[in-house]
């Protein structure tokens, strides 16, 4: 099992005291610690470091994790000079990128959408023409590209990854349509349902559907704290402070486990037990100086996790 750490690169950590250098210097650490990968998010209604910029940074200042997004909107940027962003990022991390890219969720995500001019009823055809089309322009010099709902008469020619084909695309969600999708056309899979059976018979129905190999991945927000109410305060704090809904809505929806180290390897173990393969961890919270504080012990706790 490969685990990963996101990035506390929202406006509400650096607002108490974090700063975009830091978040190089812990990247650093992470890579030092034996994490396998570092992600950044992305958000136009939580403000945050632009992922791309960042994760072009934590490339030129590591050598062997991979740097991903979890998770990137298309919907939110030109889908043709994105696919040259992405190629140039590829490109500077020597084939270390995977893009982790996501259609919003409902009662969180149609303003981001009506912003950037993208339906939000249509979002799913769009995320799937943006991955056709970056497909298309890493690997060709297509004149023009029609489909379900991009339609472009004209196209450049393309910046080459470094990857023959790209890099690896996985998709975020977990609905049945979701599945079918990734079955379809991702390399991965990165849902964060908060049961692990919910998780086994998701990964159970990718696989019957497809004969290609997906990464089976995870989105699991953590707190270690040998108090497990304390650890519930920090992620309420992180909850309403990040999505400005309470935890036990948020966990819910998120997989989220707080407590002792034990607890922490227990949870990882479950969903290893359910076929995750590739976890990336998201310390809930707020607190100065909080992730670093808690990365050495979560590097402790998961090890010999399989």
């Amino acid at each position: 099992m490969k685990f990963g750490l996101l990035l506390p690169a929202g406006q509400a950590q650096l607002d108490a005291g974090g700063s975009p250098r830091a978040l190089v210097g812990l990247a650093r650490e992470a890579e030092r610690l034996g994490f396998a990968s570092i992600w950044a998010g992305d958000s136009l209604s939580r403000p945050r470091v632009e992922p791309l910029t960042l994760l072009t940074a934590i490339a030129q200042a590591t050598e062997r994790v991979t740097v991903g997004t979890a998770v990137l909107m298309p919907a939110h940027r030109n889908p043709v000079q994105t696919a040259m962003t992405l190629a140039s990022l590829d490109l500077i991390s020597e084939g270390r990128l995977v893009l982790g890219v996501g259609a919003g969720f409902p009662g969180f995500s149609e303003q981001e959408f009506a912003l950037s001019g993208v339906a939000f009823r249509t979002r799913f055809s769009h995320l799937d023409d943006v991955v056709t089309l970056w497909r298309e322009l890493w690997t060709g010099s297509p004149d023009s590209f029609h489909g379900k709902v991009l339609h472009y008469d004209w196209l450049p020619g393309g910046v080459r990854p470094a990857r023959p084909g790209g890099p690896p695309i996985w998709l975020g969600g977990a609905t049945p349509a979701a599945l079918r999708r990734v079955a379809e056309r991702y390399d991965g899979w990165l849902p964060y349902p908060p049961d692990p059976a919910d998780y086994a018979s998701g990964l159970s129905a990718i696989r019957a559907a497809t004969d290609r190999a997906v990464t089976p991945a995870l989105f699991l927000t953590v707190y270690l704290d040998s108090d497990p109410r304390r650890g519930r305060r920090v992620l309420e704090d992180y909850a309403q402070g990040t999505y400005n809904r309470p935890l036990a809505e948020m966990s819910g929806i998120q997989a989220t486990v707080t407590g002792p180290a034990t607890e922490i390897a227990a949870a990882v173990r479950r969903y290893a037990e359910a076929g995750a393969e590739h976890v990336m961890l998201r310390v809930g919270s707020l607190e100065p100086g909080a992730v670093e504080r808690q990365l050495p012990l979560l590097a402790e706790a998961i090890a010999g996790v399989a």
